[in-house]
């Protein structure tokens, strides 16, 4: 099989997977509209393709071999190349379209939207955020793909936030209800019948696969796996609620993005050197800052459900203050590794710059950091990719 028609199957799939999502979740004249944000979508995907494909060709990462192409190239990246982000740009947003849709009854006996929701819960957008670290620090260390690669990329791409976010938003509800940012990117409002599937849903995705990776890992890997897992939990469930001890649960936040990291490291047997502790603890402070960041703009409806947050505690000034802070530290600390490490300490600016209009918001405007919150979610996209092909240089030092 060619390149050529592995690309157009991957397009056919997705395109009649985009029209029908698209067709079952669209409201009435929003048709145009999304069609229009699909080639906006694409044209900036094909641009990033164009680049970070050129680019790992150059350094001779891959090749492919000339009669299984076209021959038609967009720099040095083969046209087949450009069927991958086309595909997503069709089939995802109709997903996101259908999945956000509203549906037609909610008795306690109904539970066909529990997949939808639970999905919705899982917030798509940010699944990356854990898949990424798992998946590149295990192999820059191994420098091979295999089965414990996949499968851990998969955990922590979706059961592991189906998890997290799902377990949150069952045990958030009474707060969730008074939130205005709930039903869309940035959560599902989980009606009350949902609750009970959603956390059986949340173990049985979750335990399988905490089970196998353990059994492919060491002692290592089950401290870390074990220390993941029990933050994921410990963050919502009541009894714990370490989302409401502050400090406390601007820690364990961030503890659920850079454990997938310290797992991947943990099954690939990385050697522990103080560069690589560095590294974590840059990204442990990246995480801080975003959890206190985020928990700004809830501090209205937190402190009406009596639930206590770092933001709700110092302040949303103080905290908005603390989690620039955080961010140049973690950019600083970034400079003490190993090149091409260093590189990455210019990651911090964009995020700083996205929190400086709020320098000196007031607990009474702090819901206004909602918008820079919602370009922070993208800024992160950014991010991945010049953290990509920091990655990229370094396995070519390497190699």
């Amino acid at each position: 099989m060619t390149y050529l028609w592995l690309a157009l199957a991957f397009i056919a799939a997705a395109a009649v997977a985009g029209v029908i999502f698209a067709r079952q979740g669209a409201r009435p004249g929003e048709a145009g509209k999304h069609w229009k944000a699909v080639g906006l979508a694409f044209a900036a995907l094909a641009v990033l393709t164009a680049v970070f494909d050129s680019v790992m060709i150059g350094m001779e990462l891959f090749h492919y071999d000339s009669s299984h192409i076209l021959g038609l190239k967009i720099g040095l990246a083969p046209i087949e190349d450009f069927a991958y982000p086309l595909a997503g740009v069709v089939a995802l947003p109709g997903l996101w379209m259908w999945l956000t849709r509203k549906r037609k009854g909610s008795s306690s006996s109904n539970l066909k939207s529990l997949v939808p929701q639970a999905l919705l819960a899982s917030r798509p957008v940010s699944w990356i955020n854990t898949a990424y670290p798992f998946a590149a620090a295990m192999l820059l260390t191994t420098r091979e793909i295999d089965w414990v690669l996949i499968v851990g990329t998969f955990y922590f791409l979706i059961p592991y936030n189906l998890a997290m976010y799902g377990i949150n938003d069952v045990f958030d509800y009474e707060s969730d209800l008074k939130n205005p940012r709930k039903g869309g990117i940035e959560g599902a409002l989980l009606l009350p019948h949902l609750h009970r599937p959603m956390l059986w849903l949340a173990a049985i995705t979750n335990i399988p696969f905490l089970l196998v990776l353990a059994f492919a890992g060491g002692p290592g890997a089950w401290v870390s796996l074990a220390v993941s897992a029990f933050a994921v939990v410990a963050y919502s469930v009541a009894g714990l609620r370490f989302k409401e001890r502050p400090v406390l649960d601007s820690l364990t936040s961030s503890t659920h993005f850079v454990s997938p990291a310290v797992v991947g490291l943990a099954l690939a047997g990385a050697d522990v050197t103080p560069g690589l502790l560095i590294l974590l603890a840059a990204f442990f402070l990246w995480g801080m800052a975003a959890h206190a960041f985020g928990a700004v703009q809830d501090i209205e409806p937190d402190r009406q459900a009596g639930i206590g947050s770092i933001a709700t505690v110092i302040g949303a000034r103080r905290t908005v203050r603390l989690a620039v802070g955080l961010w140049l530290v973690a950019g600083l600390a970034m400079l003490a590794t190993p090149w091409p490490g260093p590189l990455a300490a210019i990651i911090a600016v964009p995020y700083i710059v996205n929190c400086a209009p709020d320098w000196n918001v007031t607990d009474t405007t702090a819901a206004r950091t909602n918008v820079a919150w919602r370009r922070f979610i993208w800024l992160n996209y950014g991010s991945g990719f010049l953290i990509t092909l920091i990655f990229i240089l370094q396995w070519s030092l390497a190699s």
